[in-house]
């Protein structure tokens, strides 16, 4: 699976609102498996998107074929785009779905990771990172994605509440680096909480 990240700043609020809703164009692309989004809590005027698609194969020929149709209307409302694409390692939390009806709220780590650690950087992924965020009570799934470039990761969760994410960053999250010897992994990490806006899920 495919995981497109994309991150902008709107600059008209009201025609790039207007915009995302033709987007429910790519619901009839092959390989297409879901997108959703919203605002950043950090950073004013900021929005992530995540798109996820069966296969690069899928995705190129949509990107060939429909893209610039669909964005047109979107052209002028934003400026700063940023799109990665990753490649799915593994599920955060067991059973993970490309479905954004029942969240809230979007977690988004990215990683730049020291080439000889990157083994040690997945390993502490799944048995360090990945059960703590699964024994979170409003943790509902979450994914694990690796770019290309293979020094470069993905974590994207989502979760059924600000308040219940709050508790998982206020008691673990400090004591779970640690343990997991991030500071030694990495060289670079940039995050992000974003309220999800439920008319741009597709």
């Amino acid at each position: 699976m495919l995981v497109k990240w994309m991150r902008c700043t709107v600059v008209d609020r009201r025609g790039f609102e207007r915009a995302q809703r033709k987007w429910a164009g790519l619901l009839g692309e092959p390989g297409f498996r879901g997108q959703g989004g919203g605002w950043s809590r950090s950073r004013e005027g900021v929005v992530h998107l995540f798109g996820f698609w069966e296969s690069q194969a899928f995705y190129d020929s949509f990107m060939a074929r429909s893209h610039d149709r669909l964005h047109a209307a979107q052209v002028g409302t934003y400026r700063d785009m940023r799109v990665r694409l990753f490649e799915y390692r593994f599920d955060v939390k067991v059973g993970f779905r490309p479905e954004f009806t029942d969240t809230d709220l979007l977690r988004v780590a990215h990683c730049r990771v020291r080439h000889d650690r990157v083994e040690h950087f997945v390993l502490m992924q799944e048995k360090v990172w990945n059960p703590a965020m699964a024994g979170s009570p409003g943790m509902l799934r979450g994914v694990f994605a690796q770019a290309r470039q293979e020094d470069e990761f993905l974590t994207v969760s989502m979760w059924n509440s600000a308040t219940e994410h709050g508790k998982y960053r206020a008691d673990r999250a400090e004591r779970l680096a640690l343990r997991a010897q991030t500071g030694a992994d990495v060289t670079g990490v940039a995050g992000d909480v974003i309220d999800l806006e439920p008319a741009w899920t597709l």
